[in-house]
């Protein structure tokens, strides 16, 4: 039963509920289309084999939408691969096998392009999976990511009619992200340093490294947009598919939109004994262009709503 039809609405269970990609999917207009239920860690342990086949009786969703799973920067992978390993293949695979022994027959895996050889050719391409050496910063986790994409296609070899599919979006940026620079990721770390320049008056802003290397930020309300399409017609989706804008920015293109809409006037400087990571990270988006998605929002327009969010949740 796909949303709106019959008696009641499609239920949809959400895992990672509280986490970026979550609230922006419980935020998001199509989302009234659902019921949603979204238990955090306290009400759901996902590493509890046990405690998820239990939830899944009882409430008995149409479809699984799977988000959830242990993040961190290269800092906290590096420093703690074991626990990026064991549990994120736990609740991989309790939240799949459970879901398919419930009897739950649309599950919406969401992966990572951690999951491409660290040497691929860009685009990366959804066939690339598998053929090459993973970086090692974040290799437990995107192994452990890598098993639910192919868990999630073994159920369907076996079972055609299993709409067992996976999401793999490039990096994201948005409302509900982490903006505490000890945590932040690559845009929401820009935003809090020009804007502390700004309000400081500090006329520059280190860039590490030459500012060259290029990198691909969707706005996370546009991911949620793409996950509730996919939720409303499963059939028509590929097994796996990337979800991607087709273009990218350098690191200097994303400083210097983020100083327009901020309105700070200064110089950036490079300071280029810093690591810089890979010259480039793209999806191709022919399986999504085929699918006939694109995400809506303009860089500078995601850029200004999330410094608007930035400006309200206390950071500033």
């Amino acid at each position: 039963m796909s949303a709106g039809q019959g008696s009641r609405k499609a239920r949809m269970l959400l895992t990672g509920g509280g986490g970026l990609v979550g609230r922006n999917i419980q935020e998001h207009p199509r989302a009234a289309n659902w019921e949603i239920l979204a238990p955090r860690s306290g009400e759901l342990d996902l590493t509890d084999a046990a405690a998820v086949d239990a939830y899944i009786a009882k409430h008995q969703p149409d479809l699984v939408v799977h988000a959830a799973g242990r993040v961190g920067g290269i800092q906290a992978n590096m420093a703690n691969p074991v626990a990026f390993l064991d549990e994120n293949t736990a609740i991989g695979r309790n939240i799949i096998m459970g879901a398919h022994r419930g009897g739950v027959r649309k599950f919406l895996n969401l992966a990572s392009t951690c999951i491409y050889p660290r040497a691929a050719e860009n685009p990366l391409r959804e066939e690339m999976v598998l053929t090459g050496t993973l970086e090692p910063t974040n290799e437990g986790y995107a192994i452990a990511k890598i098993l639910a994409l192919r868990l999630c296609e073994y159920i369907r070899r076996e079972d055609e009619s299993a709409q067992y599919k996976t999401l793999i979006p490039c990096n994201l940026y948005g409302a509900h992200d982490k903006f505490d620079p000890k945590h932040s990721h690559l845009l929401p770390a820009i935003i809090h340093k020009v804007h502390q320049a700004q309000k400081t008056g500090e006329q520059t802003v280190e860039i590490w490294g030459d500012g060259t290397a290029r990198r691909e930020f969707m706005y996370a309300a546009d991911l949620a947009d793409a996950v509730l399409r996919a939720a409303a017609d499963m059939e028509s989706l590929p097994d796996s598919m990337n979800i991607g804008l087709g273009q990218d920015h350098s690191i200097n293109d994303y400083y210097a939109t983020v100083a327009e809409v901020i309105g700070w006037h200064g110089n950036f400087s490079h300071d280029l004994s810093k690591p810089v990571g890979m010259k480039q990270k793209l999806c191709a988006t022919d399986r999504q262009d085929h699918w006939g998605w694109q995400a809506p929002t303009s860089l500078r327009d995601g850029i200004a709503q999330t410094y608007r969010h930035y400006l309200e949740s206390g950071y500033a």
